[in-house]
């Protein structure tokens, strides 16, 4: 039989009592629904307080900021899962992989892929977070950033091209970020990897800075912008019904 430390479990015994009142109680009566001895909860409640896990409210202990980001945490999980299935089944219905970024804390930050053996996703041979300038993906994101947020990015990833179809430079990168329309997808022809064609829209959650993206074989580009247009679609069409949620 394992080793049971009987203190961790009355402080999960107390956190349990405070979960089952939604405007807190008092030691008193913690005590009692836990089955502790009134000193051995007042230790415990100190100390859970002292770790940030309840917090003393007029008399009542409540749950603390520690204890909300588990919750949080919990439910920030149940969302990426939720994000996982969606991709899942947009690349079943189109045909194609799909591909989920946010831009986050001075990054690119590729947070969802799904693809399947008839339609593999793009090997990533050089980082996405640093070829950025050189992805669908990733213009799509530093289009969305405003010029001093966009300029240090690219001080910190300088434009090297990738390919014989890459960007040449940064100034050429700026222009053509500059010359698309913000919510008009990003089209890129092998830039990343040869015989791949990508094409991303840009993905508005409250403050998020996100993307959603496709690719598929280079022969096939007269696919390329229905399939992405379908994807817009369905995208829409979860973020109205609020089931898609992209967490910061």
């Amino acid at each position: 039989m394992p080793t049971l430390i009987g203190s961790v479990q009355r402080a999960l015994r107390l956190l349990e009592a405070v979960g089952t009142h939604r405007d807190g109680a008092p030691a008193k009566q913690l005590a009692r629904e836990a089955g502790l001895p009134l000193p051995t909860a007042y230790h415990l409640l100190r100390t859970l307080t002292h770790e940030g896990y309840l917090r003393r409210e007029n008399g009542v202990f409540v749950f603390g900021e520690a204890a909300e980001r588990l919750i949080g945490g919990g439910a920030g999980q149940k969302r990426r899962t939720s994000m996982t299935e969606s991709l899942g089944r947009w690349s079943d219905a189109i045909g194609v992989p799909v591909y989920c970024a946010v831009y986050r804390e001075g990054e690119i930050e590729l947070i969802g892929v799904a693809d399947s053996p008839a339609h593999p996703a793009v090997d990533e041979w050089a980082a996405f977070r640093e070829t950025g300038h050189a992805h669908a993906i990733g213009q799509c994101l530093l289009r969305q950033l405003d010029e001093t947020a966009r300029g240090d990015h690219l001080d910190r990833h300088p434009v090297q091209p990738l390919t014989r179809h890459s960007v040449r430079d940064r100034q050429s990168l700026l222009d053509r970020l500059r010359s698309t329309a913000r919510m008009e997808p990003v089209i890129e022809r092998q830039e990343y990897a040869l015989g791949t064609i990508c094409a991303a829209i840009p993905i508005t959650v409250g403050s998020t800075v996100a993307s959603m993206a496709i690719s598929m074989p280079s022969d096939q580009q007269d696919r390329l912008l229905p399939a992405v247009e379908q994807l817009r679609s369905e995208v829409t069409d979860l973020l109205r019904s609020l089931v898609l949620s992209i967490s910061i």
